[in-house]
Formats: structure tokens, sequence, C-alpha cells
């Protein structure tokens, strides 16, 4: 299977040479250098996204959120930025991985391997859960509530996903952010509580009850 890649960045040379390295590996690679153009170009099927933050008409954070909008592929950050803050809010943008300029290609590659691998395994399993008026998709990754569907980031459907799998279980902070971002991801586990709190607004829009219960001291656990 040929993958299609998007490469969102406005370094020519940069781009020049992620094209020529992943064509070389056999990935149907396209380009955009705006982020008007990333938004018209993502219509088309992806299977993971490229993005610089560093945009010259739109910060690639809010191509990150209108992307998401459109499509559920894997996102991975590439930018030279290191602020604790930045990497925090690439994740809350709808991000999946962040990757600091400049990186090694065989470690992007490696990362690039692993998101689709675990989009194929998604992909996969066809179940589908109940719980209390909330109806999962975990094909299509998708959340009902009371018949409605619920508008979620991928990092937020993530952390729902899962929490369900594992009902009555508690995790902590740093588990959730491993298992949604990955063990050796770049950023801050501080960030699940954002999300979880999104989560919770989102959901109180449409149902009285709390799906999420927080653990004080401890973390996290999905209510039955």
């Amino acid at each position: 299977m040929q993958y299609k890649l998007l490469i969102v960045d406005d370094d020519k040379a940069l781009v020049k040479m992620l094209e020529n390295y992943f064509t070389m590996k056999n990935y149907d690679v396209r380009i955009a250098a705006t982020g008007e153009d990333a938004l018209e170009k993502c219509q088309d099927r992806t299977d993971l996204i490229l993005l610089d933050i560093n945009m010259p008409d739109m910060d690639g954070l809010e191509v990150c959120r209108q992307i998401r909008n459109k499509v559920s592929c894997p996102i991975l950050f590439l930018t030279a930025r290191v602020e604790e803050q930045d990497r925090v809010n690439g994740l809350l943008s709808g991000g999946d991985d962040y990757i600091l300029k400049p990186f090694s290609l065989k470690e992007l590659e490696a990362r690039i391997i692993a998101h689709l691998n675990r989009e194929e395994r998604w992909q996969r399993n066809t179940k589908y859960c109940s719980h209390n008026g909330m109806m999962i998709d975990y094909t299509a990754r998708e959340v009902e509530v009371e018949g409605v569907t619920i508008g979620l980031t991928k990092t937020e459907y993530a952390i729902i996903e899962f929490l369900s799998m594992h009902p009555g279980q508690v995790f902590d902070r740093e588990q959730i952010y491993e298992r949604i971002c990955g063990c050796d991801a770049e950023g801050d586990s501080r960030s699940v509580t954002e999300l979880v709190r999104r989560i919770r607004k989102k959901l109180a829009e449409h149902t009285q009850r709390d799906y999420i219960e927080t653990v004080w001291g401890v973390g996290y656990k999905w209510i039955n």
C-alpha cells in the first residue's frame, strides 16, 4: 500500500529534502507551502500530515484545528519551537506528535511508521461500545451522546477511547499521556488535565452524566 503524505512547510530546502526522501521510500508525497493550501489539499485522502507551526499566512496550530474538522489522520508537528507551552498547545490543537528541528530522517520515518501502524490497527478493530446514553464507534473514532455526534479532536477522542476500554481502572496523567502520545513523546502530561476539562465541557452540552471521574491525588477513571 502506498501511503499519502502531506508536507506543510514554507521552508523550500527542507520540503525538497523530505519530498525526495519519502518519495524514495515509496510514499505518495504532496506539498503545501501555506495553511490555505494545506486546507485545500487535505480534502483528498491523506494518511498522515507533517505540519510546520511557523506558517506565513496562518499559524500552524490554527491550521491543525481547521484540518481536524476535515480529517482524522495523524498530524505530526515539525518545528524549531522548544518551549513547553508550545508542545502543550500543539497537542491541544489536535496534533499527535511533536518533532523538533533539526531532526533525524530515520527517527522521523520511524515515528511516521508507528503512527500509520497504529491507524491500521484501529481500522481493523471494528467495535462499538455503549455507556449510559453514549455510543463509541472505535472504528470511525466517533462518540455520540443521546444520538448527537460530539465534535472531538483526535487527542480528546483518544482519551475517551483509552479510558472507556478500561472501565473502573484508575490511570494517572503520565500513563494517559504516554498512551495517547507515545512513551517518547515530547510534551507535558499536565495537558491531560486540560483535555479532560474540554471533554467534560463538550459532553455537558448534551448530558448531565459524568463519564470520567477524577480520583483526587491519583488520576482519572471511566465510570460504567
